[in-house]
C-alpha cells in the first residue's frame, strides 16, 4: 500500500504514468490501478511535473520593494545603492520574515528548490544569520542553497574577502562574485581568480554574477571559464546573467562558446530582470540585454532561466512563478519552435536541477517525492497558460492545492457555446 497515488497524469516527455509514493521517496512510475494508497489525487489528463527550482534569487532583499525608497531609474546601479541604504536598517528579523513569506509563494508555486546569493558586504553578516535560519526554517519543503555574495566587490570592499570567507564557514554553500563592479577590468578579472581558487581549496562550487553589463569589452567570463578548467572546477560553476554576450562582437563569441562548452560552466540568465534593467542608457536601437541563449544551447553549454528579483530594489514585480520566468525567456529569446519551447520548460525544471545539483530529483523511482500537478496537457501548454498548480507535493506531503481556473459565461449567441471555460485547447492536450 502507497501512502500517496498521483493517478493518471501526463509526464513532461508525453507519457502517461500513476505515481505511488511511499514515505518521502517516489517508489513506483507505472500502471497502478489495482494498487490501494492512504490517498488518491486524480490527475487524469493534467500534466505532472518534477518541482519548479530557481538557481538565482536574492531572498535577503525580496518582498523590500519601497524601502527605504522606489528604485526611481530603473538602473541595476541604483538599485545596488538602494540595496546599500536598505541594509543599514534592516534587521535579522525581518529578512525572515520577508523569505517566509516569499518561501509561502513559491510553495503554492511548486518552486521547491532555490538559489539565493547573499550579500556578504556587511561585517555584521546580518544577511547571512537570517539566510541560514530561514534554510533550517523551510527545509521540510524547500531545498534552499545559499551563495556567498560580495555584493560590492570583493576588493571594491575593504573587508569583503574577510566576510565572503566568514560567510563560507558558517554554512553558506557556494562561492559567488561580481567582478564587473569591481574598480577596474584587471580587479574583476583577479578577484574571478581569487575566488575560484578559495571554492577549489574548499571543495565547492561557484556561482558568479559575471558581465551584467551593456558593455561588449566586459569578458570575466572568458576568465572563469579559464580558471575553471585551471582549478579541475568543471562542472560546479556558473556563469549569471552574462548579458554583455548580446552586445559582443561575433567573431569573438565564436571563440568564447566553445571556451565556456570546454569548462562545462553553465549559463544562467534572469529574463525578466535583464529585460528590465539591461539597455537604460540607448535610446534607440534599444539593446534587450538577454545573453545568446540559443547559441549557448548549440554549443552544448547548459542554460537555465533564473528568477533573480521579486519586489525588491531591482524589480517591482514578480510572483515566485517560474513559468513567468521561461514565458518571458521564451519570447525574448525568439524559442517559438515547439522543441525549444518544451526546452523552456525543461529550463526551469530539469536543466535548473541539475546545474545547482539537486539531489535526487526527477519522476523516478527513489527520487525524492516532490511533485506539481499544472492544469495543462504538456509543458508548451504549462507556459501558455501559466498554469495553475492543482497540487504540490513535497517530499511525499501535500503542501498546496489550488481550484482550477474556471470561467462561468453567460454570453448571447449559440446554445453550443459552453457556459463553463477553460483555456485549455485540444492542441496542447498531449
Amino acid at each position: 500500500m502507497f501512502d500517496l497515488i498521483v493517478k493518471g497524469g501526463t509526464l513532461p516527455d508525453g507519457t502517461r504514468a500513476d505515481i505511488g509514493i511511499t514515505g518521502d521517496r517516489i517508489a513506483a512510475v507505472d500502471n497502478l490501478d489495482t494498487a490501494a494508497a492512504g490517498r488518491v489525487i486524480d490527475a487524469t489528463g493534467d500534466l505532472v511535473s518534477p518541482p519548479f527550482v530557481d538557481p538565482h534569487f536574492h531572498m535577503d532583499a525580496t518582498l523590500s520593494y519601497g524601502t527605504p525608497r522606489i528604485n526611481a531609474s530603473g538602473t541595476l546601479l541604483e538599485g545596488i545603492a538602494l540595496w546599500g541604504e536598505l541594509k543599514e536598517i534592516v534587521t535579522i528579523d525581518d529578512m525572515v520574515a520577508r523569505g517566509l513569506e516569499y518561501c509561502d509563494w513559491a510553495a503554492s508555486m511548486g518552486l521547491l528548490a532555490i538559489r539565493s546569493h547573499v550579500d556578504t558586504c556587511d561585517d555584521r553578516l546580518l544577511g547571512v544569520q537570517a539566510m541560514l535560519e530561514l534554510r533550517e526554517k523551510v527545509r521540510d519543503y524547500i531545498d534552499l542553497q545559499l551563495v556567498a555574495f560580495p555584493q560590492d566587490g570583493v576588493f571594491r570592499d575593504p573587508t569583503a574577502m574577510d566576510n565572503t570567507i566568514r560567510a563560507l564557514d558558517m554554512g553558506v554553500d557556494v562561492v559567488g562574485g561580481i567582478p564587473h563592479f569591481e574598480r577596474t577590468m584587471a580587479d574583476g578579472a583577479r578577484s574571478v581568480t581569487a575566488l575560484c581558487e578559495i571554492a577549489a581549496q574548499r571543495g565547492l562550487m561557484v556561482d558568479m554574477h559575471c558581465d551584467e553589463t551593456d558593455d561588449p569589452m566586459s569578458r570575466h567570463i572568458e576568465t572563469l571559464a579559464y580558471e575553471t578548467r585551471r582549478l579541475g572546477l568543471q562542472g560546479r560553476v556558473v556563469g549569471s546573467h552574462l548579458t554583455s554576450m548580446h552586445s559582443m562582437d561575433n567573431y569573438y563569441v565564436s571563440k568564447l562558446l566553445p571556451l565556456i562548452a570546454e569548462a562545462q560552466v553553465a549559463a544562467i540568465p534572469n529574463p525578466l530582470i535583464n529585460i528590465m534593467l539591461q539597455g537604460r542608457h540607448d535610446s534607440f536601437p534599444k539593446r534587450r540585454g538577454l545573453t545568446r541563449v540559443r547559441e549557448m544551447q548549440a554549443a552544448g553549454i547548459d542554460v537555465g532561466w533564473g528568477q533573480d528579483c521579486v519586489l525588491d530594489p531591482w524589480y517591482s514585480l514578480g510572483t515566485a512563478d517560474m513559468l513567468d520566468v521561461a514565458f518571458m525567456g521564451l519570447h525574448v529569446a525568439q524559442m517559438s519552435a515547439p522543441d525549444e519551447m518544451r526546452r523552456c520548460f525543461d529550463m526551469v525544471t530539469e536543466t535548473n536541477a541539475r546545474i545547482i545539483g539537486v539531489r535526487d530529483y526527477g519522476l523516478r523511482v527513489g527520487a525524492t517525492a516532490s511533485l506539481v500537478v499544472l492544469d495543462a496537457g504538456n509543458p508548451i501548454e504549462a507556459l501558455r497558460l501559466r498554469a495553475t498548480r492543482l497540487c504540490v507535493v513535497a517530499r511525499g506531503k501535500v503542501i498546496a492545492e489550488t481550484p482550477r481556473a474556471v470561467a462561468q459565461l453567460s454570453l448571447p449567441g449559440s446554445p453550443g457555446r459552453p457556459g463553463r471555460l477553460r483555456r485549455r485547447h485540444p492542441a496542447h492536450n498531449g
